[in-house]
């Protein structure tokens, strides 16, 4: 009954941050200037495709196919789940924080439910129109499976994401600020995923499979899908894998949490 509460709680928030970004006119330009940033991110791997062909028995298409779905988890969780984002800076610095502590509900609710930008949704769907699009090209026959797959992967993908924002709230408890440094483990990490796993240095490829699940959901529900793998069903991974680093992530933020000492003017 109180996690109902939680949850309508945390939508109430989101319907409120999003009803507040439609009064400022310009929201379909940010829309459309976000649209334009995901469609032209991967033209230079597309143009290097072009002038030299496969790797190996690497397509662009492949490759397009594991980084639009990375993408398509990231802009979930950046737009869901925007306030841990925004935590360090608009909470921790301004001692706003001391005020979601005095109110008897969830603090992660709280946090984030605080920001919701529309325009971030089009990261979402420009990465999904791309998964789909890399299917078709691949030729690739999806079963019901194979959807249940990547929805799970989705699901899987934005919970690791949200995690790495969560992650980052909890040390922001300490540094009282945003740490630069934490960006490998968001917009720089799926920009991993546009090099092909077999040419990937060692240190890379065990960074983003065991320390975050980087690889386990993108690379390995693509492999499932397509064939490209003996293993089809460690595409399945991607949902438990997000879970325990969320989980992870979570201790970080309760113990951060445990910590905390008022800031601000």
């Amino acid at each position: 009954m109180e996690g109902n509460k939680e949850i309508t709680l945390y939508f109430k928030l989101i319907r409120i941050n999003f009803l507040t970004g439609l009064q400022y006119k310009g929201w379909p330009f940010m829309i459309m200037q976000t649209l334009f940033v995901v469609v032209t991110d991967p033209i230079g791997l597309v143009l290097l495709f072009n002038r030299f062909g496969n790797i190996g028995s690497w397509s662009v298409y492949k490759i397009l196919l594991i980084y639009a779905i990375a993408v398509t988890c990231f802009g979930l969780a950046e737009s869901l789940c925007r306030g841990f984002d925004y935590f360090p800076w608009k909470m921790i610095r301004s001692g706003d924080f001391d005020r979601v502590l005095l109110r008897p509900r969830s603090l992660m609710v709280q946090v984030a439910g605080s920001y919701f930008h529309i325009h971030r949704l089009a990261r979402a769907f420009g990465g999904l129109f791309t998964v789909i699009y890399c299917l078709r090209a691949l030729k690739v026959t999806v079963s019901l499976l194979d959807i249940l797959m990547l929805v799970l992967t989705f699901l899987g993908g934005f919970i690791t994401y949200t995690g790495v924002f969560v992650l980052t709230s909890g040390i922001a408890f300490f540094t009282v600020k945003g740490l630069d440094w934490i960006y490998i483990f968001t917009n720089i990490s799926y920009q991993v995923t546009r090099c092909p796993i077999d040419y990937m240095p060692k240190v890379l490829k065990y960074m983003f499979t065991f320390l975050m699940p980087m690889l386990v959901i993108s690379y390995y529900p693509a492999a499932a899908i397509c064939g490209w793998t003996d293993s089809y069903y460690r595409g399945f991974l991607a949902l438990p894998a997000g879970i325990a680093f969320f989980l992870m992530a979570a201790r970080v933020w309760q113990f951060g949490v445990r910590h905390y000492k008022s800031t601000g003017s």
